[in-house]
């Protein structure tokens, strides 16, 4: 059974920047398209960001462009969301969660398309 933990989440000022890391476990990482969502109170869960296999190919949505970055290091089985320029809308519940069909050629934001997923590292972006 795969497994995914998060951490790095945290308070930090407006304009600050924070690292979130998924460590993954029970199998190797270079079998899954993993994807980083987020959630705020009273809101549904929305895509992030996403990365294939290889990590040749990455999606953002529009609301994080520019400002997030992802990355993986399959050798470590641990993917990294580096976040800057935050902003109070960014503070949320943040999940990371890997794919088992949408691995090498697409990089999707789609929540059905994530068979497991982490328990979450929360963000707050407060003055």
């Amino acid at each position: 059974q795969l497994q995914l933990v998060e951490s790095g989440g945290g308070l930090v000022q407006p304009g600050g920047s924070l690292r979130l890391s998924c460590v993954v476990s029970g199998s190797t990482l270079d079998s899954y398209g993993i994807g980083w969502f987020r959630q705020a109170p009273g809101k549904e869960r929305e895509g992030v960001s996403a990365i294939t296999s290889g990590g040749g190919i990455t999606k953002y949505a529009d609301s994080v462009k520019g400002r997030f970055t992802i990355s993986r290091d399959n050798a470590k089985n641990t993917v990294s969301l580096q976040m800057n320029s935050l902003k109070p809308e960014d503070t949320a519940v943040y999940y990371c969660a890997a794919s088992s069909k949408f691995v090498k050629f697409i990089a999707t934001l789609t929540m059905s398309h994530y068979d497991y997923w982490g328990q979450g590292t929360q963000v707050t972006v407060s003055s």
